[in-house]
């Protein structure tokens, strides 16, 4: 056989053609683009991290934490000096108070880690739930990126809402690391309905179903929200029903089966949390406006599929917050998220998937414009990892400078005192390991927690009488005073410390 080498002016013209066919394409820097940005706003997340700005429920988490950690098995209230049940007292909060007491480490430090695996279960759940949804390499990054961004010009920040702003003062909540659980609940499922499962896969699916319902009940809800929406839209055989049933079965053993609160008994609990969640509904163009764009994608998908699970995940959760607007529940609303997440990714999906090249551009042009208006309004963000005072005007706007804590009263308050506190206080003092007489959150398992918000509320104004402050501090055993206005005149008190912003740390004589 002869063999024929091409010569020198053949090998020119093919290394031409060979360069004339290797640019990089547009999909393909598309696709790096989306990765960087992606990777960059992680590693911003690992460092607020590092920080943990402190504001919100973090003191009742770090509390939680406290509590799990002296006494595992009978931790009472983690709020107050009462014997009562908690829906703090998860499956996560167990583990963490666990790690604590092995490892003799600072709650906050446990606190970090447990962020950085909320995160990381996060990232690789929405991966795996949009591999189930999209095969382009480029999908996971886009929707991490509309989960993050495709807000509002308003920054929401509450826990289970993951918008940037929101997840770097939540990162160590229970609900970042629910929510991860939820989206790897919502591709195992998938995966489960779509193909051949064994008894054993659904009878775990129904034991994480509880766990996540367990860790956060509003993460739960949205968990349960898009678990039903997927079931719908596979549409199982028959084959698949008494596995599915049997799941669901076990799911509620384990729920009414978990001995650190009455899982069912949060059914009647919406009373108490109806004001703190009222503001949820106002503004919601400024809140959740650029998610408008992630509904226009769904459009299509509907008119494709009438049971496409994003449209289905969408509408369900457009019900039940609909439904709490309409009926006062205002709790409802902490549904918002699964109304607001399949309509991300939507968007996100469109860009890739959005049918011919022309308009697949127009969506991405719309995509990016939308991202970028969200990362402006989340941009203050930036201030829990550049110095407050470092930032532009503008930006500096948008940064809420967390709380600065009360670590410096343990030099005098030890764990399982009583502190009197009022408003923000009593949301932190606990972190440290002290109690308060009134929890700093509406408590459904305390039954005196309207006397003991009443007890504080009357400790603290001028007109009450010396004798009525002895009676409170006798009944509720109360040993220092944290009085953040700095005026309390009662020669009882025995001035011990000052805080850092004016706040004066009292003995009782």
């Amino acid at each position: 056989m002869t063999v024929r080498f091409p010569s020198s002016g053949e090998a020119g013209k093919a290394g031409e053609a060979g360069t004339r066919r290797s640019p990089l394409r547009p999909a393909a820097v598309g696709r790096a683009l989306a990765t960087g940005v992606t990777g960059l706003v992680l590693l911003l997340l690992i460092l607020v991290v590092v920080r943990l700005p402190w504001m919100g429920d973090l003191g009742i988490h770090a509390a939680t934490v406290q509590r799990l950690r002296h006494s595992p098995l009978a931790p009472g209230n983690p709020l107050v000096d009462a014997n009562t049940p908690s829906p703090y007292y998860s499956p996560w909060t167990l583990v963490l108070g666990g790690v604590a007491r092995v490892t003799g480490f600072d709650v906050f430090v446990v606190l970090r880690p447990a962020a950085v695996a909320g995160l990381a279960l996060l990232v690789t759940g929405v991966w795996r739930y949009v591999r189930t949804l999209s095969a382009h390499p480029a999908a996971p990054a886009l929707a991490l990126l509309s989960l993050l961004l495709l807000w509002g010009t308003e920054p929401v920040l509450w826990s289970g809402f993951p918008g940037l702003h929101s997840l770097a003062l939540t990162a160590a909540y229970p609900s970042t690391f629910t929510l991860g659980l939820a989206f790897h609940f919502w591709a195992w499922l998938t995966g489960a309905l779509r193909r051949p499962a064994g008894w054993g896969v659904w009878l775990g699916l129904g034991v994480l179903w509880a766990v996540i319902l367990l860790c956060h009940q509003f993460s739960g809800v949205v968990a349960t929200t898009g678990a039903a929406a997927t079931a719908v839209a596979v549409r199982p055989g028959r084959a698949v029903w008494p596995r599915l049933g049997a799941a669901l079965l076990l799911g509620v053993a384990v729920l009414g089966a978990w001995p650190y609160y009455d899982f069912f008994a949060l059914a009647d609990a919406g009373g108490r949390l109806e004001a703190v969640h009222r503001v949820l509904y106002d503004h919601p163009v400024a809140r959740y406006g650029l998610a408008l764009l992630g509904v226009a994608a769904l459009v299509p998908r509907w008119r494709r599929d009438h049971r496409d699970p994003l449209v289905l995940f969408c509408a369900l959760g457009v019900l039940i917050v609909a439904a709490g607007r309409l009926t006062g529940h205002h709790s409802w609303a902490r549904a918002l998220p699964a109304a607001l997440i399949p309509a991300q990714l939507a968007a996100a999906l469109a860009v890739v998937e959005a049918g011919a090249r022309r308009v697949r551009a127009v969506w991405a042009a719309l995509l990016a414009g939308a991202l970028l208006a969200g990362a402006w309004a989340q941009a203050g963000a930036l201030g829990y990892v550049v110095p407050a005072d470092a930032l532009p005007g503008p930006v500096a706007d948008k940064y809420r400078r967390p709380w600065p804590g009360y670590g410096w009263i343990t030099r005098w308050v030890r764990y399982g005192d009583v502190v009197m506190a009022e408003g923000r206080i009593a949301r932190q003092v606990p972190a440290y390991g002290p109690y308060t007489v009134a929890p700093g959150y509406p408590d459904f398992f305390l039954p005196d927690e309207r006397r003991r918000t009443a007890a504080t509320e009357a400790y603290f104004a001028e007109d009450t009488s010396a004798a009525e402050r002895r009676r409170i501090e006798r009944e509720y055993e109360v040993r220092w005073v944290l009085d953040r206005r700095g005026a309390l005149a009662d020669p009882a008190l025995r001035e011990v410390a000052r805080g850092p912003r004016g706040e004066v740390l009292y003995a009782v004589r």
